[in-house]
């Protein structure tokens, strides 16, 4: 155990151990130094420990586990009261004491509660001191902090005046929850009912969404009109004269056997009237309000930088969703350097499977030849499930252990498809909901073979199923917060590392293959580039796909999803390729420091061992873990 006695001292660059030099050096190439807190041992009985602004010396004696009792409780009340307000996210867990709610997370009520919760907890966090807390409790201590400022920090800006778009959007995802095949539970007869209560929630969060919409309208603060174009679409997919055809009539056609026929006769009824009377009107009365009044009040515009407030705006979702203080300049600058980077690795497999040509030229072969292309969507699907056959026992090359969870494998629906990418959704802690990896099958010719091998490792092993299920084995005394809470940068930049890990675990051997995983890395270089282009520098949506054709292999299909998916999510891109430099940077990191006692599986176990981390708290982790192994020598 650990006490920290407080010296008072700003962080300055001799805080910083020569163990951090060479992990830093990516960093300050960029000319930033940025560790949330550092740990230096200068004697093996004292660390150096840094929170914030403020440093402390940590010396060893026996627990006190007032403190520790103190803060586990913390955490333990906030985690209850976040569940109670966000149901959902207790349902995607596996707790299903909520599922008769759908909350009205726009609402001023709400919102108000919420803003309080976290305001509530960060003064009660800082009323515990951190000398009394172990090296394990300070971390969980000041990563609970973190969370809460940033999520506080939200409520500065105005996205319940943007409260959907094609890309993240509650009616689509609500859709999803009454499919019978996502996270809400159709398994008794009480899981129906709970539906129903959902619905007539749901209704009230729509009507709140339009009232806040035209709020933005008087404003300034509403979407690019080309995204609203392609939400409308969305909306009146579930807009229909017979009920039977909804998509939420499928947990009514899929009813269990063991129901009773009262019941069975019950919901047939209660489920037909809440389509025809609740939903439908639902749906269409916000696809009525956006195409007669929200759009023509819509933007051409493309950056929420010309938003009110926007470049703040976009300077915040910066700093949260990378969890650095990296600055839109200095991304955007970063990512032009790893394109070129990226770039000259590619001409070497050009040049190794013959191709005569320049690299454009290659990019437009690979995008127009049949050979890359299935014809049909099934064939997507079945090329999926043969790679997880082969991928997960090569996996163990360089793992420790393999998560207990299973995932399936399943096309993305069609009413969302157009709109959306291959993605991953965690299985529930219990096992009871497996993991599912979303295929998008949607036009098969603009689907690469070569993408397959390299998308299979970003979402499912060794990448989000294989991160994700491992983060909910973490044992039972590890708080609820740091097991559940996303981190984007964290998933997403383990996701793109996955990937390269692929000639380690024996895949990527066609060529062709090892090409798609680059240009998959490419990809995330130029999300760098063309994000920061479009919320920072005020690129138009021409110039993004400009940018785009001219870097990469990508179809026009993809490329006019992905650059309307950079639109209505600003800096969310940023989270893969700056997690995966850190995540690499860590590795080579430590194969300096151990040299040939470097040993693989080990350091993804310190990697994955504790769940997600903020990246700066990561680094923190990774160089505590170096010192304990040098001190060992």
């Amino acid at each position: 155990m650990a006490v920290i006695q407080h010296k008072n001292s700003r962080l300055n660059a001799m805080n910083i151990s020569i163990a951090n030099i060479a992990s830093l050096n990516f960093l300050m190439c960029v000319g930033i130094v940025l560790p949330l807190f550092l740990i230096a041992c200068d004697k093996e009985d004292t660390e150096t420990v840094i929170i914030g602004n403020s440093t402390y010396e940590a010396v060893t004696q026996p627990d006190i586990p007032a403190a520790q009792t103190q803060l586990y409780e913390l955490f333990d009340k906030y985690f209850e009261q976040y569940l109670e307000l966000n149901p959902i996210n207790a349902t995607l867990i596996g707790d299903n004491r909520y599922n008769d709610r759908f909350p009205n997370t726009i609402g001023p009520e709400y919102r108000t509660t919420a803003k309080d919760l976290e305001e509530k907890y960060i003064a009660a966090i800082k009323e515990i001191d951190p000398v009394e807390l172990n090296q394990h409790d300070l971390i969980s201590y000041q990563m609970f902090k973190y969370y809460r400022e940033i999520a506080l920090e939200d409520f500065e800006h105005a996205a319940h005046l943007l409260p959907f778009n094609q890309f993240h959007s509650i009616p689509n995802n609500f859709a999803l929850y009454g499919s019978g095949s996502s996270l809400h539970p159709f398994k008794v007869v009480r899981d129906y009912d709970d539906f129903l209560n959902r619905i007539d929630d749901f209704v009230v969060w729509m009507n709140q969404a339009r009232d806040n919409m035209r709020d933005g309208m008087e404003q300034g603060i509403v979407q690019p009109r080309i995204l609203m174009e392609r939400v409308l679409p969305q909306l009146n997919s579930h807009i229909t004269d017979n009920p039977q055809n909804s998509m939420f009539f499928q947990p009514i056609a899929n009813m269990p056997d063991s129901f009773s026929s009262g019941d069975r006769e019950r919901l047939v009824v209660a489920y037909t009237i809440a389509i025809q009377k609740k939903l439908v009107p639902a749906y269409k009365m916000m696809w009525d309000f956006i195409r007669e009044e929200y759009m023509p009040a819509c933007r051409d515009t493309v950056g929420i930088n010309v938003l009110p407030g926007g470049e703040a705006w976009y300077a915040y979702k910066v700093r949260r969703q990378t969890t650095t203080d990296l600055t839109p300049e200095e991304i955007h600058q970063l990512g032009l350097s790893e394109v070129n980077r990226i770039h000259s690795e590619m001409h070497a497999v050009m040049y190794e499977v013959g191709f005569k040509g320049v690299l454009n030229e290659f990019f437009d072969y690979l995008r127009n030849d049949p050979q890359f292309y299935y014809t049909k969507r099934e064939q997507l699907i079945d090329g999926y499930r043969a790679l997880r056959k082969e991928v997960h026992p090569k996996a163990m090359k360089l793992f420790n252990k393999f998560p207990k969870a299973d995932y399936e494998i399943r096309p993305v629906e069609q009413f969302r498809e157009k709109t959306t990418s291959a993605g991953y959704q965690r299985a529930t802690p219990d096992g009871s909901r497996p993991g599912v990896f979303y295929v998008n099958t949607y036009e098969p010719s603009s689907r690469p073979k070569w993408a397959m091998e390299s998308t299979f490792l970003h979402e499912a092993v060794p990448g989000h199923h294989f991160q994700g299920s491992l983060s909910l084995e973490i044992e039972d005394d590890y708080p609820r917060f740091r097991k559940f809470t996303r981190n984007r940068a964290y998933s997403e930049g383990w996701g793109l590392y996955a990937e390269s890990l692929g000639k380690e675990m024996g895949v990527y051997t066609d060529p062709f293959q090892y090409f798609g995983s680059l240009n998959a890395e490419l990809w995330r270089a130029i999300r760098l580039v063309v994000d920061t282009g479009l919320h920072y520098k005020g690129w138009t949506r021409e110039q993004v796909l400009d940018y785009m054709y001219a870097n990469s292999a990508i179809s026009e299909t993809s490329a006019v999803s992905e650059a309307e998916r950079y639109m209505a999510t600003p800096a969310l891109a940023l989270a893969y390729k700056i997690g995966q430099l850190k995540i690499r940077q860590l590795r080579t990191h430590a194969e300096q420091i151990l040299g040939e006692q470097f040993d693989i599986k080990t350091f993804h176990a310190q990697v994955l061992d504790d769940g997600a981390f903020p990246l700066n708290m990561l680094e923190t982790k990774i160089n505590r873990w170096l010192k304990s192994k040098e001190l060992k020598k």
